[in-house]
Parts: C-alpha cells; sequence; structure tokens
C-alpha cells in the first residue's frame, strides 16, 4: 500500500491505495507534514480532491478499494449515489436500502466510512436537518455541506 499526505482546506488530509484503487481517505487532526513525492498509484486521487476543493469537481472518477463488511459495502455504494449538493436522512438511506428498521446500523456503516468525500457520507443528515454525527467533526461536515451548495451565503460586511 502507498500513502500520502496532502493539505486541504480542513487540514492535513491522508490518502491509501495502491493498483486496485484507493481504500482511504482521512481527514487527520494532528499537524502532520505534507508528503514531498505522491506516489503514482494516488496521483489521480490528489488531483481530483485539489479539484473538489476549488469547485471545479463534483464526481470522482476513482478506481476505489474500501475495506469493510459486506453490509458496510452495500451502504457505502448507496451513499456514492447521493448527488452533489443533495443531503438525505438516515432514514431515507435506511428505506433506499430496503430496511427502515436498520437505522443505527446504516448510520454505524456510514460513521466507519474510510473514503472521505469521496463517499460522501457528509450528504447524510438528521431527519430533521440537522448535522448529525460525522467522523471528521460537524464544523467539517458544515464546511463541506456549504461548500457543496448551490446557494452561497454572502458575507455582509
Amino acid at each position: 500500500m502507498e500513502s500520502c499526505i496532502i493539505k486541504s482546506p480542513l487540514g492535513f488530509t491522508k490518502i491509501v491505495g495502491d493498483n486496485d484503487g484507493i481504500s482511504e481517505v482521512t481527514i487527520l487532526n494532528s499537524q502532520d507534514k505534507e508528503t514531498d513525492i505522491i506516489p503514482v498509484e494516488l496521483e489521480d486521487c490528489v488531483i481530483q480532491l485539489q479539484e473538489y476543493f476549488e469547485g471545479t469537481r463534483t464526481e470522482f472518477d476513482l478506481k476505489i478499494n474500501p475495506q469493510g463488511t459486506e453490509f458496510q459495502q452495500k451502504v457505502w455504494k448507496q451513499l456514492e449515489q447521493i448527488p452533489y449538493g443533495e443531503t438525505i436522512s438516515y432514514l431515507e438511506l435506511s428505506k433506499q436500502l430496503g430496511d427502515i428498521k436498520a437505522i443505527r446500523a446504516v448510520a454505524n456503516a456510514n460513521g466507519k466510512n474510510p473514503l472521505w468525500i469521496i463517499v460522501p457520507c457528509h450528504r447524510v443528515i438528521g431527519s430533521d436537518g440537522s448535522l448529525t454525527g460525522y467522523a471528521g467533526g460537524l464544523s467539517r461536515k458544515q464546511w463541506l455541506l456549504e461548500h457543496e451548495s448551490p446557494y452561497k451565503q454572502q458575507s455582509l460586511f
């Protein structure tokens, strides 16, 4: 497995993968150092993440290889169907997966998503519209949702 660390508007981001695909993209809460040399296997991911943060990319076109249980994989696959700039609730996600009673298991699988931003778990919110649970922190979830919003908040000053 190859890895690198890049700087993003939300902090340092670790990318892990190989020829089989990207297996992990995580936000780091420590002050790490950017990687000097990006492994060839990770170059597309780095470029696409930079484009996402610049606002020029709304979909990722990467070979991914997240590791998880069969159920987690099913949830993550469904997350990929949530369009850029849109949100759904955990309840809606459970319904889409065919089991409304699995809401807690769905939320747990969502929280274990190893592909930050690429598999858009940040687009899942509470049924009442509240920002709930996010491994990267609620402030980052809010930033990502505002970044993707077609309605940009203008500053008064």
